[in-house]
């Protein structure tokens, strides 16, 4: 049986101006594109998030429907949905400034779930933060989890306490994904190998840092040594949700191999060789080279990898 994925994070309305100052709206947050990127990737995903009882709320609900990800209950409260508004430069690289409201109740898993994958903003922002932390703690028992920290330095605040936050999530976390920004944000006086190998001794399987054009690295944690693939990007139109489809193509493909979604997979992913992760990454790689050559946060499915 197929394990069920469930995302935990927010999802908002993307309000985008391009570098001509024309604005449109798209839906958005960083766990919400994960979702549907895993569902179009065609995994049952259950994604659980706060959502206001309002016109954006429902636009939301409808975007995640549609594309197979099943709404969990506990996603809609009396706040109003979130908003971020990105910015775009001449090159399409994305700035943001956000509307939040996260006050997510205990969630309870669902009957069946596998893997649990969080990040961004939820994972920091209160009250909301402590059912992430519950829910983590709690898939441990049956199945996986992955992590992307997603730093926001302008909504997440002291760069002390998030550095923390994030290293107490990393320990519950079997695969971690961030970015060289992430990096230089959190530990500016470290190489992506020296802060791999402080997240590997800390508990994680696999840790993977997204270089932009360069590609990535990555490390296990059954070797000493790390490994750097290229992009595979064959035109740029903007990065928004680049980041968040290789994380969905990452998942995916760990999913598929075996080395996550039960409770085995935890102690086979630290077992795991390079070579043996590095179909998860080159199909993380290609989720992500689609994304970039297409407007928004574009998440492919199978058949256009």
């Amino acid at each position: 049986m197929t394990a069920r994925l469930l995302v935990v994070g927010e999802a908002l309305v993307d309000v985008v101006t391009d570098a001509n100052g024309e604005s449109a709206e798209h839906v958005g947050g960083s766990p919400a594109n994960v979702a549907v990127g895993l569902a179009r990737l065609d995994h049952p995903v259950d994604f659980a998030t706060w959502l206001g009882h309002d016109d954006r709320g429902e636009r939301i609900a409808a975007h995640l429907r549609r594309h197979g990800v099943n709404l969990l209950e506990e996603s809609f409260g009396p706040s109003p949905t979130s908003v971020a508004v990105a910015t775009l430069d001449q090159q399409g690289a994305a700035t943001y400034d956000f509307d939040l409201h996260w006050d997510l109740p205990e969630v309870t898993l669902p009957e069946g779930t596998g893997h649990v994958h969080t990040g961004s903003i939820a994972t920091v922002l209160q009250p909301g933060a402590q059912s992430v932390t519950s829910v983590l703690r709690a898939v441990r028992e049956q199945g996986t989890v992955s992590y992307d920290p997603n730093i926001r330095p302008s909504i997440m605040g002291d760069l002390d306490a998030v550095r923390r936050r994030v290293e107490e999530l990393v320990a519950l976390s079997d695969v971690v994904k961030a970015s060289e920004d992430d990096l230089a944000l959190l530990y500016p006086d470290e190489s992506p190998e020296q802060v791999m190998g402080r997240w590997v001794r800390l508990g994680a399987g696999l840790v993977v840092i997204t270089l932009g054009a360069e590609g990535v690295a990555y490390r296990v944690a059954s070797d000493e040594r790390s490994e750097r693939a290229p992009a595979r990007v064959k035109g740029v139109v903007d990065t928004v949700g680049a980041g968040d489809s290789f994380m969905a193509g990452l998942v995916s493909g760990l999913v598929v191999a075996g080395l996550l979604g039960d409770p085995g997979a935890r102690q086979r992913l630290h077992d795991a060789t390079l070579e043996e992760v590095g179909h998860a990454i080159e199909r993380g790689l290609a989720t992500s080279g689609v994304t970039v050559g297409r407007a928004g946060a574009y998440a492919p499915s199978l058949d256009e990898l």
